[in-house]
This record gives structure tokens, C-alpha cells and sequence, in this order.
């Protein structure tokens, strides 16, 4: 079989052993192909499914055109519709000094890059009927939280279109060793207790997806045509808000397609021209070539970064950082035996005679006795090290991904500072 033929039977299957089902869906190409093979199954078995869409405020017409033509053409196969445009928070890559920001802020209405969509499936401030929401809420946390009541009566299954191809991310979130699965599938990862991720299309290459739509004849977002004849290659296009740590790349894209749109960027959204000029630069750390000034250390070097931040941006930074060292000194971290040997000579490591708890069970816990400077090989980007811990303040990468974290409800660090510095706003 191929890809489409498989994706065809991974859905049936859903369907058919989960009796509530919804589709995650963004207005991309890989979520777009999603939804559109959920429809035709859901009408060749006569199910019904939720769609899911958060619109970000910050987005493209051409994208908010290819929402509304999706839902438009499938209403007869969704049970129901959320289309959610509430205020919450999330990262913006291209300012230090404002490093998260809410989209739909109620206060900052004035200065929405557009204005609130009108049709009656539309949940926002006025009416939503989620009880766990409040506003300024982590996006990732409400996600995990939506999940959860979606599945409060029943066992779930959320379709998501996300493909393996299209970054390490993503890859690392289907193959990771340390999840649960519904019925040892490797496309499934519990995320409630009774709810699953499923990514039907994980397994397609960017190539699948074009030739998916133009064998079938189906509706895609324009945009992309848009990106293609700006001379953006296919596995760079990118439509969700522009503002992220990889979206971040085609952010001088927006004035280009949409110069009437791009000076309500500007304003909204802090840091949004430099990051038109300076994206994919060695500014923050884009092509990899960092060069470390001359007299510095990685260590000095990482110390000055922090010295020139503001400082309520830089005790973000030292917070996650002590908790990362704190990690590879207490804890560990397995490590293969294959990376374990190109390691040896290093005297910062300490290779413990135990094997951890996490996956198989089959791989050496690995500590650090102190922080080195850099290491080189294959573990260079894996390890603690100053230089790892320079790059993500140089990418501004203030919720550290970079260095395996991600937000939790424990770590709202960015939610806090937000809603001091605007609570007189809000």
C-alpha cells in the first residue's frame, strides 16, 4: 500500500474503536491533507468528528480564506465546531525584551492585526463554555487541558497532521521511547488518560502531500502558491503564526505577500521587524555558524549574553539553566553505548554503573561533573554544555526547547511576567 492508502486505514480504524474523535486542524498543508482524508472516511462510514481550530490573531488572509472554505465545504461531517479565538500566550522569538505575547488580548483590541471573526461557531471571551480556561493561559497548556475535556465522558482520539520529515521536533515527538501508546501503535501517544494523539500522515514526505492534492483535486491553502513563487523551498513553508521559533525564518515573508497586514504587525507584535531583517541570520543563531568572540569562553561568553538581557528576561534564562545543570549532575541522562565511547577522555562525565528506568531500560545513566565548555562529535547539541546553553539565549529561545524543556503547569514563568507587566491593562 501507500501512504494514502495506509493514512486511509489508520483513520477507519479510529473510527471505528473510538466513538469521539476530533481533528487538530491549522490551516497547513500537512493538516489540511489531514482533515480532508478524515472527511472522506467519516463520510464513507457515516461518522461524525469535532473540528478544532485556535486562530492565533496573527495570521495570513490567505490561511483565514482556507479555514472558512474547509469548514464551509465539511460542516455536514463535524459534530461540532470549535473555533477558538481566546487570549493565550505564547512564545515570540524575535524580541528579548517582550519574549511571549497574548494573542486576542482584550486590552490590546486598538491593536489586533485583525478583527474578530464573526460566525456563530466562533468561541471567544463572550462566550466559551471551557471551564478550565482563564486568560493569559499557556497555548500548550491549553491544549493538554482541552484534551482532557474533551475526554472527561469517554475515550478520545485527537487527529493530528504532523509528518516526521518535517523537523527533529517532530520526529522526536512520534519516536520518543518514554510514552504510552494506544495499542502499541508508534502513530499513537496517550496524553490523558483517556485521550490519544494520533498522526495518521507521520510516515508522508512534503512530495506526498503535493501530489495528494493535485491527484485528488483538493483545496489547499493558496498561500503556499504564494511561497513557492517567492523561490521558498517546499520543506521551509511555513503558515501558522509567524512569530515561533521556526516560523520565525519566513517572517520576512509577511510584507512581502501581505504588506497591507504588516504595519499592524509591526505594532502588535514587539520585535516583528527585526526579525524581518535579521531571521535567518548568524543574529540569532540561524545557520549555525557561530563564531565566539575573541578573549571569551563559552562560559564568559554565556555570562555576558545574560549581563546585556533584561533582567526579567535573564532570571528566565538562570532559572531554567540551574535546572538544567542541576539535571545532568543529579539525575543523568541514558546515553547509547555508541554515543558513551565517543565521549571517552571527556573528565567532565561520569558514566554510573546503572541503567536507567526510562524506554527499553537498556541504556547508561551519563552525569556530568562539571559544566565543559563545548563538546565536540555527534553529542554536541545532546550535552550540557556553555555553548549549548549561549545558542539558546542567542536563538532567543527563552522557554529553553533547545534544551528539552517545554511550558507545564509548573512552569509559568512567562505567564507571570506577562500578567505583571499588562495587570494594570487587564
Amino acid at each position: 500500500m501507500n501512504v494514502y492508502e495506509t493514512t486511509q486505514q489508520r483513520i477507519k480504524r479510529i473510527f471505528n474503536e473510538f466513538d469521539n474523535v476530533y481533528v487538530s486542524f491549522s490551516g497547513g498543508k500537512d493538516s489540511g491533507v489531514l482533515l480532508n482524508i478524515t472527511c472522506d472516511v467519516a463520510r464513507e462510514l457515516d461518522k461524525k468528528f469535532t473540528l478544532l481550530y485556535i486562530d492565533l490573531e496573527g495570521m495570513y488572509k490567505k490561511t483565514i480564506e482556507y479555514i472558512d472554505i474547509m469548514i464551509n465545504r465539511n460542516k455536514d461531517v463535524f459534530s461540532d465546531i470549535h473555533y477558538v479565538c481566546l487570549p493565550m500566550l505564547t512564545t515570540n522569538a524575535v524580541s528579548m525584551y517582550e519574549p511571549f505575547w497574548i494573542f486576542w488580548q482584550p486590552s490590546k483590541k486598538d491593536k489586533w492585526i485583525r478583527p474578530m471573526p464573526e460566525h456563530d461557531y466562533v468561541i471567544n471571551m463572550d462566550n466559551h463554555k471551557f471551564p478550565f480556561f482563564s486568560e493569559g493561559m499557556i497555548f500548550e497548556e491549553f491544549i493538554l487541558e482541552y484534551a482532557k475535556w474533551q475526554s472527561r465522558n469517554e475515550k478520545t482520539a485527537c487527529l493530528v497532521g504532523i509528518r516526521t520529515q518535517e523537523s527533529l521536533n517532530r520526529w522526536r515527538a512520534i519516536w520518543r521511547e518514554d510514552v504510552s501508546r494506544y495499542k502499541n501503535l508508534k502513530y499513537s501517544v496517550k496524553i490523558t488518560e483517556n485521550c490519544y494523539n494520533f498522526y495518521p500522515i507521520f510516515d508522508w514526505k512534503v512530495t506526498d502531500i503535493w501530489t495528494y492534492n493535485g491527484r485528488f483535486n483538493k483545496p489547499y491553502n493558496r498561500l503556499y502558491d504564494m511561497f513557492y513563487q517567492a523561490g521558498v523551498p517546499l520543506h521551509k513553508m511555513r503558515v501558522c503564526e509567524p512569530y515561533g521559533d521556526e516560523q520565525r525564518q519566513g517572517l520576512n515573508l509577511f510584507k512581502l505577500i501581505e504588506p497591507e497586514t504588516w504595519h499592524r504587525v509591526v505594532d502588535r507584535v514587539s520585535g516583528a521587524n527585526f526579525g524581518n531583517i535579521y531571521a535567518k541570520t548568524t543574529a540569532i543563531g540561524e545557520n549555525g555558524k557561530i563564531i565566539l568572540p575573541a578573549g571569551h569562553s563559552w562560559k564568559s561568553y554565556c555570562k555576558f549574553l545574560l549581563s546585556t538581557l533584561p533582567e526579567n528576561t535573564a532570571q528566565i534564562y538562570r532559572r531554567k539553566f540551574l535546572k538544567f545543570i542541576q539535571y545532568w549532575r543529579n539525575e543523568g541522562s541514558p546515553l547509547s553505548d555508541e554515543k558513551i565511547k565517543e565521549l571517552e577522555g571527556n573528565n567532565n562525565i561520569e558514566v554510573t554503573d546503572y541503567y536507567s528506568r526510562r524506554g527499553k531500560g537498556d541504556k547508561l545513566v551519563v552525569k556530568f561533573r562539571s559544566i565543559p565548555d563545548t563538546i565536540t562529535g555527534d553529542n554536541k547539541t545532546d550535552m550540557l554544555s556553555w555553548k549549548r546553553m549561549c545558542m539558546a539565549i542567542i536563538k532567543n529561545d527563552v522557554t529553553c526547547k533547545s534544551l528539552s524543556f517545554s511550558f507545564t503547569k509548573k512552569q509559568l514563568e512567562a505567564r507571570k511576567l506577562i500578567m505583571e507587566k499588562y495587570k494594570s491593562l487587564l
